[in-house]
């Protein structure tokens, strides 16, 4: 039994580092289109860049603490695990409304 866990550990890992190295690439991405673009808005730009790469590492984050706390399950590792998804929530709403300029629930038009 302890091989499986350390399996899942390894994954779980490994996922954590890929959602970082997400929010890195995110972030060289940006910097480089930011060098590179100079018509238009390139600080808008730059931030809406930055949010996507953010978005999506911290989606395959929370990926990684779902993992871990199913393999492991502990009323503590729960508790941790909401508080942990209650504050990405918060900060994935934060960006998206600062990418799109509107709350995720309104309608294209508004």
């Amino acid at each position: 039994m302890s091989s499986y866990n350390e399996v899942i550990a390894t994954a779980v890992l490994a996922i954590e580092a890929l959602g970082v190295l997400i929010i890195v690439a995110g972030i060289v991405f940006a910097a480089a289109r930011l060098a590179l673009r100079r018509a238009g808005d390139p600080f808008r730009q730059l931030r809406q860049d930055l949010g996507r790469g953010i978005l999506l590492g911290l989606e395959v984050l929370i990926a990684a603490d779902i993992i871990r706390t199913v393999v492991t399950p502990t009323l503590e590792g729960a508790m941790v695990l909401g508080f942990i998804v209650l504050i990405r929530i918060f900060l994935s709403m934060a960006l998206q409304v600062e990418i799109e300029g509107k709350w995720p629930w309104q309608k294209r038009g508004s």
